[in-house]
């Protein structure tokens, strides 16, 4: 198959196009094409949505100073390539969306899939009105789904638990944390199950439960750092299920697969 990736060179792209190069798929990552532009799609059978304009590091708060722009590139620039999808001829298209989409609900909220979105957030909203305009545009022949996945772990340079590592490795305090994650790798996987099954519709995506204490219990495990560990965090977590990819075989990492991946990501941090 021969398929699109926007945002290719950021780090989910990485393990999206990497993904589907392995299962054997034509990838096209669009050099040069920023949000808001026409994209070259003819001839793909199918796009990976994942480019984000926003101002460095930052998903929610992403807008920075400038929302207008954050909304006229996220959402409508989104809704334009969509379009510009079917018009192409792309049979499907899966939009990495995110967990943000809830972010107004009470901490402790369970999340299965077909919880309606209930967004908070700049970021959460834009995502959720994406996912709306996507289904919307959805037609025999074009088959449309949003991917809501939690934070994306792995390694390569500047991965997201740089700045903590860092911290607790200097002896800064660090403060209680608890999260949801997903190795890049399991998200990847998610993606090319749908692709694969012509899934459609909202899937999400969540693996582990993970408090800050327990991630740097494994690297003063890796690192013999002698410095005290943080305290366990107390704030509830709304955590995903994922019933709709678990029924596709979908099966992610878990606590193996990051403590796999922890020496890598230390190493790219150069630590």
């Amino acid at each position: 198959m021969r398929v699109a990736v926007t945002g290719a060179s950021g780090m989910v792209g990485c393990f999206l196009t990497r993904a589907l190069a392995v299962a054997g798929h034509r990838v096209e990552t669009l050099p040069g094409w920023r949000l808001g532009q026409p994209a070259p799609l003819e001839g793909c059978e199918a796009l990976i949505h994942a480019a984000l304009a926003h101002v460095p590091g930052r998903y929610r708060g992403g807008e920075g100073d400038d929302p207008a722009s954050f909304i006229a590139l996220n959402r409508d620039g989104s809704l334009h390539l969509f379009e510009q999808a079917r018009a192409a001829g792309v049979a499907q298209v899966v939009f990495l969306s995110s967990r943000a989409v809830y972010d107004a609900l009470p901490p402790g909220t369970p999340l299965p899939d077909g919880t309606p979105p209930t967004p908070h957030s700049l970021y959460g909203r834009i995502k959720a009105e994406t996912e709306a305009g996507l289904a919307a545009l959805a037609r025999p022949g074009f088959a449309t789904a949003s991917l809501r996945a939690t934070g994306i772990y792995g390694p390569g340079e500047g991965h997201k638990w740089t700045g903590l590592f860092a911290d607790y490795l200097a002896g800064s305090p660090v403060a209680p944390r608890i999260g949801t994650e997903l190795h890049g790798d399991d998200l990847a996987a998610a993606a090319l199950l749908i692709l694969e099954h012509g899934g459609t519709g909202a899937f999400n995506a969540s693996d582990l439960t993970l408090d800050r204490r327990d991630l740097l219990a494994e690297i003063r495990r890796l690192t013999d750092c002698p410095h005290p560990l943080p305290d366990r965090a107390t704030t509830p977590v709304s955590a995903m299920s994922c019933e709709r990819l678990t029924a596709m075989g979908w099966c992610p990492g878990g606590w193996p697969l990051l403590r796999e991946t922890l020496p890598a990501m230390l190493a790219s941090g150069g630590f």
